[in-house]
């Protein structure tokens, strides 16, 4: 992408255009191994594009020809030199994949080549995961005697089902593209040249066709909703959303450019018009 806007960042690249904010790991020649600086970068990252208002999807993608190896073991060891630095601490992954759970706007992970350990954990929690024909994944936990982290053992059975996320995790097996387009891990395949622009083409879809708040307030939904032993919270949120839709401004909006049959334009943005008493913005408070 051309004329990005660029942050001071050492272990990642940020830039926003045409409403895409392009987040990318940057350390090829390390194969983009996983480091504290980068876990600390990719947080204030997510952040910032939520909370830029010209930003409404986010790609996540990386230099070179591997997403990530994961944890940079380069210096013979995990770094835990932040360990006691706070009581609320949170591993490097985990900063990552729980900062992206917590964003209003869709992320799009472009991954290519090998995503392993913490460089793939930290694409979980992300709403969509397109992955290119060399890819190759694994969770190796159990192969190098540490236990998994980014809340993979919550996301991972989520996304592809406990039977198939035991195989991978207990093994720590390496597996191709077409085992994870199978089993739900990813989206979709590309050859390697194109993952990064099919990510581009459905953010420009996503900018072109739906409406920020609904987009984000289902994006909640699935994240905070889905997984609650009764539906019945859920009826309860649904019906105070579709009470409030005559007066809803993107409502109107969408529906009448499907009687003119013409694209919408949806006046609300995020976060400044999501409703506030949605219960997991309750939760954290203002977003």
């Amino acid at each position: 992408m051309s004329d990005e806007t660029t942050l001071p960042y050492t272990a990642i690249t940020y830039g926003v255009e045409g409403r895409i904010a392009t987040v990318s790991l940057n350390r090829p020649e390390a194969r983009n191994g996983y480091t504290l600086a980068m876990a600390h970068e990719l947080e204030h990252a997510f952040l910032a594009a939520d909370a830029d208002p010209d930003v409404q999807v986010v790609v996540f993608t990386c230099a070179g020809k591997d997403f990530s190896v994961g944890a940079d073991l380069s210096g013979g060891g995990f770094d835990m030199s932040m360990t006691n630095a706070a009581a609320d601490w949170q591993e490097p992954a985990g900063r990552c994949s729980k900062t992206i759970f917590g964003m209003n706007k869709p992320v799009i992970a472009a991954l290519r080549g090998v995503s392993v350990g913490g460089g793939m954990t930290i694409t979980l929690s992300c709403d969509f995961r397109l992955a290119s024909t060399d890819s190759r994944f694994s969770f190796p936990f159990s192969r190098r005697g540490i236990f998994p982290e980014g809340a993979s053992v919550w996301y991972l059975p989520r996304l592809v089902g406990v039977s198939k996320a035991a195989d991978w995790m207990l093994t720590g097996r390496l597996f191709g593209a077409d085992e994870a387009l199978d089993a739900g891990l990813v989206t979709s395949v590309h050859e390697p040249d194109a993952v990064l622009d099919a990510a581009y083409a459905l953010a420009r879809d996503i900018i072109a066709n739906t409406s920020e708040v609904s987009t984000a307030v289902i994006k909640g939904m699935l994240n905070h909703l889905s997984g609650l032993d009764s539906p019945i919270p859920v009826h309860a949120l649904d019906s105070r959303l579709i009470a409030g839709l005559p007066s809803h401004a993107d409502t109107v909006e969408g529906v009448k450019s499907f009687l003119e049959k013409r694209a919408p334009q949806f006046p609300l943005t995020v976060p400044d018009d999501l409703p506030q008493w949605l219960p997991w913005l309750e939760q954290k408070g203002t977003p």
